[in-house]
């Protein structure tokens, strides 16, 4: 004799099929009327199983039992892999149930049809609610951005968080992506986890923010790397950074994007300019040439010549400062004033950047009042002597550029040393400038590189500098017929 139980879809006979099938929906809709996590929860008592529903972004948004949460999502992304599986769309995601077996075909599907049904009914009541908010959080990180911190914090109910890690993305279609990353994070003014996110579009950007305590649990990161995979968004990260310092994460989330590509999505800030060479020089001599190279300089100064440097040109630093281009080129005419250095040269900006990159804080000094080791200010020219004839130093170079083919290593140094203009470089080295575009696509396909990185063009500068040959000269290159380049 079989067990009946109440709640099944045999609790009553035949003729009572249309009163199990209202008690059924009302149980749903009483359900749906608390919360979508206690609708996905009654879905699952309801069909003596699991029940999911699952993200293609954000993964598993609600699981009863919680264990079923993997299975469920994996169900929604293979469904030809789990044939006992009922799915339905609901709501952007995928409401997935896995019945007992001795549940009936008709009875499941009439719990997942009903299930889907309130959900997409309480998806657009969010979403009637969705535009407001999203007008609110771009509203708040304005305010965040112009340093108004408190009014912010005390808006979102978290007087305790002290720092923010910002990420500002750019792509085809942000209306879409923001939308569906909302989706996804599901953002709360009142937080969760220790954390708030805002997340908004400004001035054509999408913009996040993630308010927290010093560190965050790499929730938002792994949905937004998962956003900009789906719409083809590139990212810039930086922080965490105290709130105060949000607008100089917001400069320098700029900056990292434009070392974006679409095989590395998002870059964070302390990845740009030479950070691996930068732990490899000698520290003593290192420390010393830097504070002394940039002891004229302000933080002020700093970053300026910092997000200039990263993005390769005034225009685009004034873009990530928010800054008219008119402005960030006066200003960094005083700065090259200060320094006495011409800044657009390729070696005056692998330097800076190196220099920028020394670990001068916690040394004595406070942040910009360091003092040179003499009265004779250093040169972003010229490196301290014997710098990078350390052999860490050569096996880095030599691990970047060593495996270029002679005239492409002369190419590319020349091409670098004309601020990466194709047109000045082909002249000299007596090339068409088609040639030349075709050995710069050869070397960026064997570095591995992105040549429009302006922090990468530096890095190569200083490595054919430390491997540089005798015959590394565009005079060198031999020829037969004129302009027509033959092989060494």
């Amino acid at each position: 004799m079989s067990t009946t139980h109440t709640t099944g879809p045999d609790a009553a006979g035949p003729g009572d099929s249309r009163t199990v099938r209202e008690a059924m929906a009302d149980r749903l809709l009483r359900a749906a009327t608390r919360s979508g996590a206690q609708l996905v929860s009654e879905a699952a008592v309801l069909v003596q199983g699991a029940a999911v529903l699952a993200d293609p972004i954000a993964g598993a948004v609600y699981s009863t039992p919680a264990t079923a949460a993997a299975d469920g999502v994996h169900a929604a992304a293979h469904p030809q892999d789990h044939p006992h599986h009922v799915q339905r769309p609901a709501a952007g995601a995928v409401l997935v149930l896995h019945p007992a077996p001795t549940m009936t075909a008709e009875h499941v599907g009439l719990v997942a049809t009903t299930t889907a049904a309130l959900l997409e009914v309480r998806g657009q009541r969010a979403a009637e609610l969705r535009a407001e908010q999203m007008r609110l959080h771009s509203t708040l990180l304005r305010l965040l951005l112009a340093g108004h911190t408190t009014s912010v914090t005390d808006t979102v109910r978290a007087g305790g968080l002290t720092h923010v890690t910002l990420y500002r993305l750019t792509g085809p279609d942000i209306p879409t992506a923001h939308q569906v990353l909302w989706r996804a994070v599901r953002p709360s003014l009142a937080g969760h986890g220790g954390a708030c996110a805002l997340i908004g579009e400004v001035d054509g950007e999408l913009l996040v923010a993630e308010l927290h305590h010093g560190s965050d649990d790499g929730r938002v990161l792994r949905l937004v790397s998962r956003v900009s995979e789906r719409h083809n968004l590139l990212a810039g990260l930086a922080g965490p950074l105290p709130l105060a310092e949000t607008p100089t994460a917001h400069a320098d989330a700029a900056a990292a994007r434009h070392s974006a590509t679409p095989a590395h999505r998002i870059v964070p800030a302390d990845a740009v300019g030479t950070p691996q060479l930068a732990r490899l020089l000698p520290p003593g001599p290192y420390t010393a040439w830097a504070r002394s190279v940039l002891s004229p300089l302000t933080p002020d100064h700093r970053h300026l010549l910092l997000v200039r440097l990263r993005t390769g040109s005034a225009p685009r630093a004034a873009t990530a400062l928010g800054l008219s281009p008119g402005t960030v080129r006066t200003r960094l005419r005083c700065v090259a004033a200060l320094l006495d250095a011409d800044l657009d040269d390729i070696t005056v900006q692998a330097h800076l950047l190196l220099a920028l990159r020394a670990p001068t804080r916690g040394d004595g000094h406070g942040e910009g009042e360091g003092r040179p080791e003499s009265d004779r200010q250093a040169r972003p020219e010229t490196l301290p002597g014997g710098i990078l004839d350390t052999d860490a130093a050569r096996a880095w170079a030599v691990g970047l550029v060593g495996g270029l083919e002679p005239h492409l290593r002369i190419a590319l140094a020349c091409w670098l040393r004309h601020h990466a203009r194709t047109a000045p470089a082909a002249t000299e080295l007596h090339v068409h400038r088609t040639t030349l575009t075709t050995w710069l696509a050869r070397c960026a396909e064997r570095l591995g590189q992105n040549l429009a990185d302006a922090a990468v063009r530096a890095e190569l500068h200083l490595a054919l500098e430390a491997t540089a040959k005798d015959g590394d000269d565009p005079r060198a290159l031999p020829r037969r017929g004129g302009r027509t380049y033959r092989r060494l």
